[in-house]
């Protein structure tokens, strides 16, 4: 692969990556048994290159700079709006820069876990905001942690896999991107935004005030609390808000870079966590909560790589609470002083943010512990962890589209790729 390659990713049109986004779903070493577009690929699987699989990577989740953050609230004025979870930005938007989610790949190497929903700005731009594609490419990298040496293990079956995606999802030669957000972690920060505008929460499932919150009607408005229900479903919405804008920045790239693929749902996400019951189906390895009640096991994550912000990762939610608030104000969060910024005077902006008081943060606790309690897992109704959108890419078989499509069914890119890519 030569250096004009990531170039011509650099410099290809936005408005060409959008006007050209397609689901390209038949991949080299694939096959479709009958129908009119029956078709038998005469190449064999071809993985994507490490420099491939990064690029992807870094476009769906990697590091861009610092969160710029909510800069005014006239409630709050003088203050800085204290909401954000983390201090650096990354390809997708996150809701008051929550920043909950992160993201799990495969491929036929192995399954990984790029480890930076934390992570400070990476150092790649210079004064002339102009981006060096390798150093950045580098720096995301370094982030990325191996969990197995083999493809993640999903049954090629239903009710595993959707009927209409068994004959090419997760295939041979294909990398299979998972984003998943912690909607744990989610929920504190809603509770926390919540209380920090003066709204409590009211458990309208089971039509009953939160007991004990009347100690902080200094804080809440007790005569106007929010429908956990509705609380909850902006949560999951806001959740899926990262994941599936990190997938739609993934498709982009593929037609930058003339690849194949798309995003899609078509797995079922208890299979991809490997939390389904069936022991073929080891997924991503999740550790789950389960009880004699409830339809579905509770993913809570990978012990030591991606842990929910609730039990059994804590003691109890008043824990979960302050290693939120932690990741908020302490070392390296977006209102330490001492996190660097782009901001010519960072550290008085970032220290202008009002700390979490120790009511507060109890304030906050109560309501997690009551619905962590009431439901058995927190959120209440909604999983701990959670996955909807994937992104699939592979090498395009060519003469699959040439024997079925008209002229323009893929872009100049796809038709360049192995000669851009991978011809010395």
């Amino acid at each position: 692969m030569s250096r004009k390659a990531i170039e011509q990713v650099a410099s290809f049109s936005l408005m060409h990556a959008i006007m050209g986004r397609r689901s390209r779903r038949f991949a080299v070493g694939s096959s479709i048994d009958s129908g009119p577009l029956a078709f038998q690929s005469q190449k064999p699987p071809q993985p994507l290159n490490e420099i491939e699989r990064t690029l992807i990577i870094s476009a769906m989740a990697g590091n861009t700079g610092w969160n710029h953050l909510i800069p005014f609230n006239q409630k709050y004025a003088p203050d800085l709006p204290n909401y954000a979870g983390s201090a650096g930005g990354r390809t997708f938007p996150s809701s008051a820069g929550f920043h909950t989610s992160t993201l799990f790949f495969s491929d036929d190497s192995g399954v990984f876990f790029l480890n930076n929903r934390n992570a400070p700005a990476a150092k790649t731009k210079t004064m002339a905001n102009e981006l060096n594609v390798e150093d950045w490419l580098d720096y995301n990298r370094s982030q990325i942690k191996q969990l197995s040496d083999k493809r993640i293990q999903i049954p090629v079956e239903e009710p595993h896999i959707e009927s209409h995606n068994l004959w090419i999802a997760n295939c041979p030669g294909s990398l299979f991107v998972v984003p998943v957000v912690d909607l744990a972690q989610h929920m504190v920060l809603m509770l926390c935004y919540l209380a920090q505008n003066g709204y409590g929460v009211y458990n309208d499932f089971h039509h009953e005030p939160i007991p004990g919150l009347d100690k902080y009607k200094d804080i809440v408005d007790l005569k106007n609390p929010f429908p956990l229900s509705y609380i909850e479903q902006i949560v999951l919405g806001e959740g899926t808000v990262e994941i599936s804008t990190s997938c739609y920045a993934g498709s982009l790239i593929l037609q930058a870079m003339g690849l194949g693929g798309w995003m899609y749902d078509g797995i079922d996400r208890h299979s991809v966590f490997g939390v389904s019951g069936d022991p073929r189906n080891k997924g991503l390895g999740f550790s789950s909560v389960t009880r004699d009640d409830w339809v579905f096991p509770n993913p809570v994550g990978i012990p030591g790589v991606f842990e929910a912000f609730c039990p059994p990762y804590y003691s109890d939610m008043k824990a979960a609470v302050k290693a939120v608030v932690e990741r908020k104000f302490g070392p390296n969060g977006p209102f330490n002083e001492e996190t660097p910024g782009p901001w010519k005077e960072s550290p008085l902006v970032r220290k202008s943010a009002k700390i979490h008081s120790e009511e507060f943060i109890e304030c906050v606790a109560l309501q997690a512990e009551y619905i962590h309690q009431k439901f058995g897992k927190f959120p209440g109704t909604l999983p701990s962890t959670y996955c909807l959108t994937y992104l699939q890419a592979h090498h395009l078989d060519l003469d699959f589209y040439d024997k079925y499509y008209r002229p323009g069914s893929y872009l100049h890119t796809h038709e360049d790729h192995q000669k851009n890519w991978h011809w010395h």
